[in-house]
């Protein structure tokens, strides 16, 4: 059965301190399997990544899980995948989320998901693709990047319209529903509750 969407999850290979970052996760995943959508991720089972993947999988969505060789014993690769690539590198493992997904969100994470987030912001806004991109701001967990940010632009090394190329939000569904209705992949009824 082909996935009515396919979202690409950028989140943490460790829970965090806060255990309401393991339920957005699971909320998430579960958003997604239970629209019949398809989750696209760095293909760990630890922290983020393995709860988004597991709830995606128990909501019956399909999980495409994509990890470099060197890092499949460090994140524990999950083999329940839907479907799981094993990749040589780092720029093979972003290349294939990229191409598998209509859509990008970032969770709570560290320097690999801001890295991978910022990635597929600067690929927007250059024209390599026109796919959505959004923050998942749990929390107030990049409360202090949005900060940042907002500064950048101030000073002249962002622009508003770079700004707008991303979608910042801290409700889920609200997010989530917007990114891929962006895409153009489903109506809104279909997308909206959990």
């Amino acid at each position: 059965m082909t996935p009515s969407f396919s979202l690409c999850v950028y989140c943490g290979s460790r829970p965090g301190l806060d255990p309401q970052f393991a339920a957005l996760a699971r909320t998430v995943g579960q958003w997604i399997g239970q629209r019949g959508g398809q989750l696209v991720y760095g293909g760990g089972k630890a922290g983020l990544m393995g709860v988004v993947a597991e709830s995606t999988l128990e909501a019956g969505g399909r999980v495409v899980g994509v990890i470099p060789k060197a890092l499949v014993e460090k994140e524990w690769a999950l083999h329940d995948c839907t479907e799981l690539h094993i990749v040589d590198t780092m720029h093979d493992r972003k290349r294939m989320m990229a191409e598998r997904a209509d859509a990008f969100v970032a969770l709570p994470g560290g320097i690999g998901t801001f890295e991978e987030l910022f990635e597929v912001w600067t690929w927007r806004q250059l024209g390599y693709h026109d796919k959505p991109v959004g923050i998942l701001n749990c929390g107030g967990y990049y409360d202090g990047l949005l900060a940042f940010l907002a500064a950048t632009v101030q000073q002249q090394f962002l622009s508003d319209w770079q700004m707008g190329l991303i979608q910042t939000g801290s409700e889920p569904v609200s997010l989530l529903s917007s990114l891929v209705q962006e895409a153009g992949l489903a109506p809104a009824a279909r997308l909206d509750g959990i």
